[in-house]
């Protein structure tokens, strides 16, 4: 019991740090509402899942060993977070003539977008293979234990994500006014090309 408090305790303090995942919800939410901060959320969370079956099955561990698998997945990763980034920090304000069929494209982008940026990083594949065998009971099944682990971190992280964007949403009118939106795209951008940069000069052990 002590066991699965100090691991629910953990996985909360992780998921509720601010990082890349709340910078890019918050830029979602901002951008296009509470819908796409919501498929955004979805997205990461299901990438969490990627990782979780990964961990699992030990194909994580090719990460670990293999210094190539590694650095090619490190790289991919943090391109395309400095992609978002880079847009975020130059991106402009869409007139009100924009067509609903290109926000609609908008929105439904966001999954995949939450969806690659959680897949492509692999400190959370590191993160999810050195943290949750450490709550693993050798006399159990141990590979029940990680997938209902992985499945307890994703059900936790949706619902602090879902919660982040009502609060998000509900700021929004006054957090999209054309001075307060031009600071937040910059300052997520920087956010998002800062941890692109982290990850791409993250030394592999």
């Amino acid at each position: 019991m002590n066991d699965i408090l100090t691991f629910l305790v953990l996985t909360l303090f992780v998921i509720m740090s601010p990082g890349i995942d709340t910078a890019l919800i918050t830029k979602r939410t901002m951008a296009d509402g509470q819908t796409g901060g919501y498929k955004m959320a979805l997205g990461l969370a299901s990438g969490s899942l990627v990782h979780t079956l990964a961990a699992t099955f030990g194909l994580s561990a090719l990460l670990l060993q293999s210094a190539l698998a590694f650095e090619i997945v490190k790289y991919a990763g943090a391109i395309y977070l400095m992609y978002l980034g880079i847009s975020a920090f130059l991106s402009k304000k869409s007139n009100a003539s924009s067509s609903v069929k290109e926000e609609k494209s908008k929105e439904t982008s966001a999954f995949r977008q939450g969806l690659v940026s959680n897949v492509l990083n692999p400190k959370v594949a590191v993160f999810f293979l050195t943290f949750l065998p450490q709550f693993v009971q050798s006399d159990q099944n141990v590979t029940l234990q990680l997938l209902l682990m992985g499945i307890t971190y994703t059900i936790l992280a949706i619902t602090w994500f879902f919660a982040f964007v009502f609060f998000i949403n509900y700021l929004r009118k006054w957090l999209t006014t054309p001075s307060v939106q031009r600071f937040m795209d910059k300052a997520t951008g920087v956010v998002l090309i800062g941890f692109g940069l982290k990850l791409a000069f993250e030394k592999h052990k």
